[in-house]
């Protein structure tokens, strides 16, 4: 099973920039950069809500093209999009990144 993720050339600013915008969204992409090199799966972000509010949340990102979420049995492994991103927007994600720690959120990214 696969789920759908759109093409590189799919994936719009405004779109990105949308997903973003949320702050639980934003507090899963910060996860998913503290390290990139390991895939995270759904269970990981519920410090961050409810199981069904996550995959909600999860699904924005994946549509938007901003995480890859892979099928693993019963489990969805979770990374980023970072070369497409960083492709597409040259340091568009990092400064998200980065100024997502100025913002005062009451989850995740507080740590």
């Amino acid at each position: 099973m696969s789920l759908p993720h759109p093409t590189t050339e799919q994936i719009t600013l405004a779109n990105v920039l949308v997903a973003l915008g949320d702050p639980t969204r934003l507090a899963i992409v910060a996860q998913l950069a503290r390290d990139e090199a390991t895939p995270m799966r759904c269970g990981q972000f519920l410090d961050l809500g409810s199981k069904t509010n996550i995959s909600y949340h999860v699904a924005k990102l994946r549509e938007a093209g901003v995480i890859y979420t892979e099928v693993s049995g019963t489990s969805r492994l979770i990374s980023l999009r970072r070369e497409d991103l960083d492709k597409l927007f040259p340091g568009l994600l990092d400064s998200i990144i980065a100024s997502a720690a100025e913002i005062a959120l009451p989850i995740a990214l507080e740590d």
